[in-house]
């Protein structure tokens, strides 16, 4: 498939940052959300990381505004019939996937593929809702999305050997660097990386070490550039709490039980840097 204009649903920190890398890159973008508001906020967000990398000079002014005009915004799903591939990159809620890629189905042409950004939900559970379960596939970039360079390429029991040479082709195209997964809960980043970032709360938990010595601990002597605590505050607590549930559901096993601390900040709607208060303050 030649893929040349790509849809999104869901204009939040997921979606427009896509948005911005497949304009950047010389796609015609689609961005459907449910309200003006949510899309007027998204294309703000991915004018402003657009400047910043004008600002440092890794990126042209001419090429920012031609990146812009590439972006359609709609709250139409009708408009997606214009798309090669549409991809769902709502929050991560089964039930609001599902009922989301049916619509997406029902709006997309038979021949576009169907990929979801999910960051732990089963591809091949997802792909069972649909009509034509060949065309789904899993692509899940990483926050934020203009300069984290990989793609989990996630294939379910259903998708074709088309849809996925497709898709890793399209990922090349954005500039990023795809890795071919099997479908199981979380795939291979965030199997390894939400466990370890739940370890890090139930270390806070205890009172073994503050937040700043925590991540001061794994960043000096596991030479990660940012800490377990300061990366859950960027990815959001909300998603970081979404992801364990999911293990602990599909897994059944124990150990992938969500911190209590974690549990209560989200309760508490401290989310990370998008409330400005996660762990760390931010205002």
């Amino acid at each position: 498939m030649n893929i040349q204009t790509v849809g999104i649903v869901g204009a939040g920190t997921m979606g427009n940052g896509i948005a911005q890398v497949a304009a950047v890159a010389g796609f015609k973008v689609v961005l459907i959300d449910v309200t003006d508001a949510a899309l007027a906020k998204g294309i703000a967000t991915l004018t402003g990381s657009l400047e910043r990398l004008v600002s440092k000079d890794k990126l042209a002014a001419p090429a920012r505004d031609a990146a812009l005009t590439r972006i359609e915004t709609s709250t139409d799903y009708a408009r997606l019939s214009a798309a090669d591939i549409v991809i769902e990159a709502a929050t991560e809620n089964v039930e609001l996937k599902n009922r989301i890629l049916k619509q997406i189905e029902a709006a997309a042409r038979p021949d576009a593929i169907i990929a979801s950004n999910t960051s732990s939900i089963s591809i091949t559970s997802l792909a069972a809702t649909l009509a034509t379960p060949e065309r789904f596939i899993g692509m899940h970039f990483f926050n934020p999305v203009p300069l984290l360079q990989l793609v989990e390429v996630i294939r379910g029991v259903q998708t074709s050997d088309a849809t996925a040479s497709a898709v890793r082709e399209l990922t090349e195209k954005l500039d990023k660097s795809p890795i071919g997964v099997r479908n199981s809960p979380g795939f291979v980043v965030n199997r390894i990386l939400v466990p370890m970032i739940n370890e890090a709360f139930f270390v806070l938990y205890e009172g073994v070490a503050s937040a700043e010595e925590i991540d001061a601990g794994m960043k000096l002597g596991a030479n990660h550039p940012i800490g377990p605590l300061g990366l859950a505050d960027l990815i959001g607590l909300d998603v970081c709490l979404s992801v364990m549930d999911v293990f602990l559901k599909d897994f059944g096993d124990s150990k992938y039980r969500a911190c209590p601390l974690l549990r209560e900040l989200v309760s508490a709607g401290r989310l990370g840097r998008k409330t400005k208060h996660g762990v760390y303050r931010y205002d």
